[in-house]
């Protein structure tokens, strides 16, 4: 049974949808069978998977507003040899429509739990916000993995997205955890870098990932060919250090 993974930070611009994409393309290589959904308005861990967002038939829009069965939305990224559910900016009216709903929260947990059986990972890109979609994103989860960058402003960040996940085992989902924490475009030449590193690890000892995905130029130009790290540039620190960050993640929800 698929293990259900979101991968969200409130804050923008730390690497989530370069680790979403990248993490279920590491997960690919040792024979896991992988779904990545994006709930992202934005698209880009579609296009970041070699699907044009523009062309989309059948994406997450159209499932959470019932209009076709996971089946038509269900695509192969023949890039990362993982199974996909794209996203376009059509999915903020998805979210309107959600919004109108009592229990709306739980629709994507519903439509997921139907595919559990078929896969060994199912990992969710979440918008850079707390909205209706990573509510459902989060309620539908076993697991989040927030990927964050070693800045102060991350962490102010990282405590106000603990709050959100605290509301939400309040609430709709008891048993969602912290996966795990994983430092982003990492320069260890950075002094603050080091310094939050050392915070970071002090608070969340247990949550933080051995694995530290490094600043690499491979993986900034990964997403404008549509490839993943991990086939553009398979020997890139970058890309290496995902398939780490995925052995890492196997071990903890093994």
């Amino acid at each position: 049974m698929a293990k259900v993974l979101s991968i969200a930070n409130q804050k923008g611009g730390v690497g989530k949808t370069t680790t979403a994409v990248n993490l279920s393309a590491a997960l690919s290589t040792v024979n896991k069978r992988v779904l990545l959904v994006d709930i992202d308005p934005q698209g880009n861990a579609t296009m970041g998977c070699g699907v044009n967002k523009y062309n989309l038939e059948h994406s997450v829009c159209e499932l959470l507003l019932d209009e076709c069965t996971l089946e038509q939305a269900i695509i192969a990224s023949e890039d990362a040899l993982i199974d996909l559910i794209g996203a376009n900016t059509d999915l903020v009216a998805a979210e309107v429509v959600l919004l109108k709903n009592t229990g709306s929260e739980t629709k994507l947990k519903g439509l997921i739990d139907q595919k559990r059986d078929s896969y060994d990972y199912i990992i969710i890109d979440c918008p850079p916000s707390l909205n209706m979609l990573t509510i459902n994103a989060f309620t539908a989860s076993d697991g989040i993995v927030i990927p964050m960058q070693c800045e102060y402003y991350a962490l102010e960040g990282l405590s106000s997205l603990i709050e959100t996940i605290t509301k939400i085992q309040a609430t709709s989902n008891p048993n969602l955890e912290i996966c795990g924490i994983i430092r982003t475009m990492y320069d260890n030449r950075n002094n603050l870098s080091n310094e939050v590193s050392v915070q970071l690890s002090q608070h969340f000892a247990h949550k933080v990932f051995k694995t530290i995905i490094p600043r690499n130029v491979k993986l900034a130009e990964a997403p404008s060919f549509g490839v993943s790290a991990i086939n553009y540039a398979r020997s890139s620190k970058g890309a290496i250090a995902y398939v780490a960050l995925a052995s890492e993640i196997i071990r903890r929800t093994q």
